[in-house]
């Protein structure tokens, strides 16, 4: 099978087809929009492939959960994808579900930002405006010591992310909100602002 770049469209399409979750589709929206922000920020040649493998990170999770990052891998390869395309989806896991490492820049951003995307929406909704249009930095870190406060959300790997892009936490939390609020409707965090 010939290997074929794809279209946010085409990626879109394909993340529907295997996924109807609500919660899990606005997730998807919300983590395009942050590595399409991040390629914007650190002036990546080819935003739109970062865009795209944010969009379809967890495009087997619905259906497969048990082999997240794994099936994955041939459902893209099925659908001619490039390997590097595969490569970034399954390397999300490290050392969760995978054992891909990350290695490329954009891979590791979205290693990142995966779980961070999810302590600053409930940080968000927990807010009177349930708006991420009004969302600081500051009320995030706040939250992030509660351990119990968004209690799926795994504050080690988002740790272990930052170190291996060596940025500081408070620049990636700052940078992830504006990233989400590009989309904070389709995400469903425009709140009632």
């Amino acid at each position: 099978m010939s290997v074929t770049y794809p279209t946010r469209a085409k990626a879109f399409e394909l993340l529907k087809k295997y996924n109807s979750n609500e919660a899990l589709i606005r997730h998807a929206l919300a983590v395009e929009a942050v590595m399409l922000h991040f390629a914007e920020v650190l002036d990546e040649p080819d935003k739109e492939k970062w865009g795209i493998i944010g969009l379809i990170h967890d495009l087997d999770y619905e259906m497969y959960p048990d082999q997240h990052c794994q099936k994955v891998r041939k459902i893209l390869t099925e659908h001619g994808w490039p390997e590097d395309y595969i490569r970034a989806v399954q390397s999300h896991g490290w050392e969760i579900c995978s054992d891909v490492k990350p290695i490329e820049k954009m891979e590791k951003v979205l290693y990142t930002i995966d779980e961070l995307t999810g302590l600053i929406t409930a940080t968000a909704l927990l807010r009177p405006s349930k708006s991420i249009l009004d969302l600081k930095a500051k009320s995030v870190k706040k939250k992030w010591n509660q351990k119990s406060f968004a209690a799926g959300v795994n504050r080690e790997i988002i740790e272990k992310g930052l170190e291996l892009l060596g940025f500081e936490r408070d620049y990636v939390i700052e940078e992830t909100i504006k990233g989400m609020q590009k989309v904070a409707e389709e995400i469903g965090l425009k709140g009632n602002l």
